[in-house]
């Protein structure tokens, strides 16, 4: 119990003092999800914590992520009526978003001659990290290197779209949000916050639906194609 305490509060900290660091100097080097990981491994090396003890004594966390995920539904729910007139509009657009980030992922990662499991780990990479971990056990791949390249993805999602809204002119949070929910998930979702809440609904509405249809695929299409392919 006193394990899960300290490694719970070891990280708490390190987090809540990059994010005030984050907001004091808005510099790339300084985002959480950059910084802190690497602050956690320099505390574990230094206070010589075995990485399964800091896993265990975190996992509280890790289980948080589900319900966080969740909440993401509130602003769905104050939109209903907006999200309603365009969900057919939502869906498609996801459904087409999702299918081209799973086959050029598996496309380039096998033009880049990749190793099989770096190809079959990157997959799951397009959706928010509790969905890409399930996926990624399901297709037999490597979940915590799943969980690096979502991280990865969201950032330069995250980091990439607002030089792609401004360069294409895409202005309406339709567009925008759907964008970053697909392309960035969770990280994305929370930049959406910067174009409005309905903005940031759409975002949310995008994320799920392309969890839902990825988690769909990883079940039944992935592993014939990783079959066949890889």
């Amino acid at each position: 119990m006193m394990n899960i305490v300290w490694m719970t509060l070891l990280t708490v900290i390190l987090y809540g003092a990059v994010k005030g660091l984050e907001k004091r100097f808005p510099i790339l080097a300084f985002h959480p999800l950059i910084l802190t990981p690497i602050l956690i491994v320099i505390a574990i090396l230094l206070l010589d914590i075995p990485l399964v003890q800091y896993q265990e004594g975190t996992s509280m966390l890790t289980h948080l992520l589900g319900p966080a995920t969740i909440a993401f539904a509130i602003p769905i729910y104050k939109h209903f009526d907006t999200v309603k007139a365009y969900f057919s509009l939502i869906l498609v657009g996801v459904f087409i978003g999702s299918i081209v980030a799973i086959f050029s992922t598996l496309i380039l990662s096998i033009l880049a001659m990749l190793e099989e499991h770096f190809v079959i780990s990157l997959l799951p990479r397009s959706i928010t990290t509790p969905l890409a971990i399930e996926v990624s056990k399901e297709i037999g791949a490597i979940p915590s290197l799943t969980i690096v390249f979502v991280i990865i993805t969201g950032l330069l999602g995250s980091l990439i779209a607002p030089f792609v809204f401004d360069w294409l002119k895409i202005e309406t949070p339709l567009a925008r949000g759907i964008a970053l929910g697909m392309a960035a998930h969770a990280v994305g979702t929370n930049r959406a916050l910067q174009y409005g809440e309905e903005a940031t609904t759409y975002s949310t509405l995008a994320m799920i639906f392309a969890g839902i249809i990825t988690t769909v695929l990883g079940i039944t299409l992935l592993p014939w194609l990783i079959t066949i392919l890889v």
